[in-house]
């Protein structure tokens, strides 16, 4: 028999960490000791309480039977009272408000819900891949909208022509920004507020690293913004915020008819988050910030160690204000990925090339903080010792 798999696979590049994660094997079997800031997953322990909640929860044999597909009342109560003490929007939680399998989940699956073959999807270049393969998936045609430099990063919505706006059934927004770090104000929500009511588009704001922030800094929500909750939907995940990128839990908010839309689509897709799971979330979402105070003030010790580290070997930088990324240019000379790939044969560190998140990241990559100090200290040695 020949298998053919369905053509949607090819219009996909090979899944960015799934290619890195090749090249570190290569690596290791020659023995090296490799110290790894590619992918941006926590070094440091889910909360004890959050541990001790789900321990205590999956000990009830309740928990063991299939969850509510949209969550629980409970976790759903303590999403919306989560978004109501940080950014005082006030939500329904029976109709704007869904649990997801980690936002990852909810990200890929809502394209289903809003897009059909041939809409235009709105897509940030650098962006999350999953915005993309969502988008194809469905039969939907992307529209990449670069974030430069010298805009700070963020979309200009002038520069999209009119015929593209006027088809484009959906903007994915993603601010603190993987993979730049860049940051949005509410001014900027504001505009893309009005752009997507304008043109009767959907608003996705993806804002997982919103809690993930240094030097005072507070992350806005676009339902914050007068007229977002008739376009918008956000996605939050407790993978950053709460060290729980295992556990795969997070949520969707905002406008009921989007909400009830991707309901639908995870009632024929999935079958819910373990109620274990959401009883811990619901510890973690309302158990106070004293915790995430100390994690953010470890990772800003390290942003601080790798931008004065990078700096000093001449490698352009911004200092971020959220999450635990670091985006810089590379030296003269290479390539994204070829400063990648000679990063780890000679140093046996690996960091993400920019190209990698769409074609405007050629010439960054990105250093992900999540490693303890020391190993990160050993990293920036590492590359000290290249000769450029």
């Amino acid at each position: 028999m020949q298998i053919r798999v369905a053509s949607r696979l090819s219009l996909l590049p090979p899944y960015l960490f799934a290619e890195l994660d090749r090249l570190k094997r290569e690596v290791q079997q020659k023995g090296v000791d490799v110290i790894s800031l590619g992918i941006g997953d926590p070094d440091l322990p889910t909360p004890a309480h959050i541990v001790e909640a789900c321990k205590k929860a999956a000990q009830l044999p309740l928990n063991h039977r299939y969850p509510d597909y949209q969550g629980l009342d409970r976790f759903r109560e303590a999403a919306c009272g989560w978004y109501k003490s940080r950014f005082g929007v006030v939500l329904d939680p029976q109709k704007e408000a869904c649990a997801l399998i980690g936002s990852k989940e909810g990200i890929a699956n809502f394209p289903i819900a809003v897009v059909d073959p041939g809409d235009i999807v709105l897509i940030p270049d650098p962006g999350y891949p999953v915005y993309f393969s969502g988008c194809v998936f469905n039969g939907g045609e992307p529209y990449f909208m670069p974030l430069r430099k010298e805009n700070g990063f963020l979309p200009d919505f002038g520069a999209i022509p009119a015929e593209i706006a006027r088809r484009a059934k959906l903007m994915w927004l993603n601010y603190p920004n993987n993979p730049t770090a860049a940051t949005a104000d509410s001014a900027f929500f504001r505009r893309a507020v009005k752009f997507c009511l304008d043109n009767n588009i959907v608003l996705a704001h993806d804002i997982a690293y919103s809690e993930i922030a240094f030097d005072g800094y507070r992350a806005p929500s676009v339902l914050e913004i007068d007229g977002a909750r008739e376009c918008a939907i956000e996605f939050h995940s407790l993978s950053k915020t709460y060290s729980m990128t295992g556990w795969r839990v997070g949520f969707a908010v905002g406008n009921a008819q989007l909400i009830g839309a991707l309901g639908t689509v995870k009632t024929n897709v999935d079958s819910g988050v373990f109620q274990a799971v959401q009883e811990a979330a619901i510890t973690g979402l309302t158990g106070g910030d004293e915790y995430l105070h100390r994690y953010c003030a470890i990772y800003q010790q390290r942003r601080d160690l790798m931008v004065e580290a990078l700096c000093a070997i001449g490698l352009v930088c911004e200092v971020p204000r959220a999450t635990f990324y670091i985006w810089a240019s590379v030296p003269k000379g290479y390539t994204s990925a070829s400063f990648t790939e000679r990063v780890l044969k000679e140093t046996g560190v690996v960091i993400t090339p920019g190209s990698g998140f769409g074609k405007s990241g050629e010439g960054y990559v990105r250093f992900s903080l999540t490693v303890p100090s020391e190993r990160l200290q050993e990293a920036v040695e590492r590359i000290k010792a290249l000769r450029m």
